[in-house]
């Protein structure tokens, strides 16, 4: 059975992630001990890597060995303040920077990424729309270095945009339009004519599934719904689902 390393499980995408690849794979999840919480459901195929601080993290990766790593954990901030500084560059650059390092060891094949359309905001290459972006696109920096010197291991950068899916408790766009519907709230778009790009979770885990099954080339690939939906229309369908 091949393994696989999976962070940021308690995400939505890599919650989704896990689950759709439990059945197939052994997996390691990857877990700060102060967020650790035993769960009601154990799985024989599923293991927790439960670590204290990063040099916790760093010696106990040094004792698995991994097929494949899915690394899906980062923070997210539109907006940050001086405060979330810290936070930001220790969750997506310090963490991730751990789990390259080690990669070598655990005898990874491919790295997965996934990175962020707003490192290329107003569809202009390397113009980071925000701080959070910023250290998606530094990050990738990174993996380059680790590519470069680990010439066996192929390494994929997976752009995603706006997602939606069941069970899916994020503030994003669908979920506000649905909050506001379900509270009778006034909804204001700037035009009927806007276009949104929304992709399914489903076809993130599908593209996953391609990824660790076929020779795919080491790369930076677009995860995008072939076809946009005018944001009228999904209004008109959120309002009818929701009466």
């Amino acid at each position: 059975m091949k393994k696989i390393l999976i962070t940021g499980s308690n995400g939505f995408i890599g919650r989704n992630i896990l689950n759709e690849l439990l059945p197939k794979y052994k997996i390691y999840v990857t877990v700060r001990k102060k967020f650790f919480r035993e769960r009601k459901k154990t799985y024989k195929n599923l293991s927790f890597i439960i670590f204290k601080n990063y040099s916790d993290l760093n010696l106990k990766l040094k004792k698995i060995k991994v097929d494949y790593v899915i690394h899906c954990a980062t923070k997210y901030l539109k907006t940050h303040k001086s405060d979330d500084i810290y936070e930001l560059i220790n969750a997506n650059i310090t963490f991730g920077n751990i789990i390259l390092e080690n990669l070598n060891n655990m005898n990874v094949k491919k790295f997965v990424n996934f990175s962020t359309v707003w490192q290329d905001f107003d569809g202009k290459e390397n113009l980071p729309f925000n701080l959070y972006s910023a250290t998606k696109r530094a990050f990738e920096d990174i993996m380059r270095y680790y590519e470069i010197r680990l010439k066996k291991i192929s390494f994929y950068n997976l752009y995603i945009g706006d997602t939606y899916g069941s069970n899916d408790n994020r503030n994003k766009i669908i979920n506000v339009i649905k909050t506001r519907i379900n509270n009778n709230k006034l909804i204001n778009i700037i035009s009927k004519n806007l276009y949104l790009n929304l992709l399914n979770v489903l076809d993130i885990t599908n593209a996953i599934k391609v990824i660790l099954k076929k020779n795919i080339k080491s790369g930076n690939y677009n995860l995008t719904n072939k076809n946009f939906i005018k944001i009228s229309k999904a209004l008109d369908i959120l309002r009818k689902k929701y009466n």
